[in-house]
């Protein structure tokens, strides 16, 4: 009975911790700031994901000897750059990206002053942020939950099928389940939502968040198909050790993106190499 305990409290604390380091390393996680002036530190963020009908606000909690513009353009694309000053307002600096339709990205990056002295921000490449439609709660929360306790019971998989104990094929199926359920069922409909289109993964598009869910899919339908062999378990444990790697992937890498000129949602691997924008 203790052994089993401690295998599900190292699995939550596993899986949790590798679900979190996948959304804090994503490229539409906030960036994050931490600047100094006359001896003072202050921490701001700028988004890189929004979502809903409205413009994108940026908001920076600094004091009054600061000032700033936002330099935007549309994403990928070689558009004049525009700029948008920041305005004082309930003691924020602010501003908002213009909205753009779902999966549409800007490029922007931030040009800060205080004391009429450019602060040097240290970016290197532009922020670049991402719109999505509204996903309404009876869509979202189902897709998470069950997303996690896919996680959870697959992580406990590995640690049941390392002791030998027969429930880690009946952990499989759970897997299966959850797996099904979040990332098939309710996943595109997140998808659809948020970016217009139920499925950008394989063999529709290279969408890395699609592929993430459809990649473990494989490997637990065959562990679980060959569980009465003599070497299931270890079948089990690959099939889980693929759910963390492909965890350990940063969340909406490779995601859906909208093609201004053409007005098409696309995916694929050359957006990558369009990614890196430099600041100019």
């Amino acid at each position: 009975m203790r052994k089993k305990v401690v295998f599900w409290i190292l699995a939550v604390v596993i899986s949790l911790g590798t679900m979190v380091y996948q959304r804090l390393t994503g490229p539409t996680y906030e960036k994050v700031y931490d600047i100094s002036h006359n001896g003072a530190d202050y921490i701001f963020e700028l988004p890189r994901s929004h979502g809903g009908d409205t413009d994108c606000p940026v908001e920076l909690n600094l004091p009054e000897q600061f000032e700033g513009n936002i330099i935007w353009r549309k994403f990928p694309t070689e558009n004049s750059w525009e700029s948008l000053s920041l305005v004082r307002k309930d003691g924020l600096l602010t501003t908002s990206l213009p909205h753009q339709p779902p999966a549409g990205k800007l490029e922007y990056h931030l040009e800060l002053k205080a004391d009429g002295n450019i602060i040097d921000l240290g970016d290197e490449e532009n922020v670049v942020v991402r719109f999505k439609g509204s996903v309404p709660g009876w869509a979202q929360i189902p897709h998470i939950l069950l997303m996690v306790l896919t996680v959870i019971w697959s992580t406990a998989t590995i640690f049941f099928a390392l002791g030998n104990l027969p429930v880690y094929k009946r952990y499989m199926g759970m897997t299966i389940l959850f797996l099904l359920l979040g990332g098939f069922v309710f996943g595109p409909i997140v998808q659809k939502f948020a970016f217009g289109q139920y499925w950008t993964g394989w063999p529709l598009g290279e969408d890395l968040t699609d592929n993430k869910v459809l990649f473990p899919l494989i490997a637990f339908v065959v562990a679980w198909f060959l569980r009465k062999k003599s070497y299931s378990r270890w079948l089990a444990i690959g099939a889980s050790l693929v759910m963390l790697a492909v965890y350990l992937i940063p969340h909406s890498m490779n995601g859906s993106e909208l093609d201004h000129e053409t007005g098409n949602v696309v995916t694929g691997s050359i957006l990558l190499l369009l990614s890196k924008k430099m600041i100019v």
